[in-house]
């Protein structure tokens, strides 16, 4: 069972290792294909938390968010091979800061073929929040060491003649 956990952990966490080592040798000054993704989201994103809040949000730095997101899932991802809720927290960390961000399909409409294809992507995303979220309370609810039963000890003649 050890070796089956240890493999599909290793497996599930490829997908964010693999994924950040390609960000990071793509990584330049510019912060990489990435960040140009990244600009016309954000700038939407902030646009339509400056409307709904009322106040002015402060400028994104895309290379300083790209560096954070390949942080994110490189580490949290080697932490969660070993099995560490630190990893997860970190790539559910990241899972929630990119997911609306980058598949946001809520910015087109049904008729449009983009809606499909980020929808798709948001709801497999989704599904790995769920996983991550499950290994979590899979993890706090096996008690870390077992405790050992303590056999009775048998009475003695000599116990049971004394508490008479």
């Amino acid at each position: 069972m050890g070796f089956a956990s240890f493999l599909g952990r290793l497996l599930f966490a490829s997908l964010f290792i693999l994924s950040a080592w390609q960000m990071y040798v793509e990584f330049d000054a510019n912060g990489g294909p990435i960040a140009k993704e990244l600009i016309p989201k954000l700038t939407v994103l902030k646009k339509n938390l400056s409307s709904k809040l009322g106040v002015g949000l402060p400028d994104i730095d895309e290379q300083h968010f790209v560096a954070t997101i390949i942080f994110l899932k490189g580490l949290g991802g080697i932490l969660f091979v070993f099995g560490s809720t630190l990893g997860a927290f970190f790539l559910l960390l990241h899972q929630g800061l990119t997911t609306p961000l980058l598949h946001d399909f809520y910015n087109y409409g049904p008729s449009k073929p983009e809606y499909h294809l980020l929808l798709n992507d948001f709801m497999l995303n989704t599904a790995v929040f769920g996983a991550l979220l499950f290994f979590i309370g899979m993890k706090n609810t096996i008690p870390r060491r077992q405790l050992r039963k303590k056999t009775p000890k048998t009475k003695t003649v000599y116990e049971i003649d004394q508490k008479m």
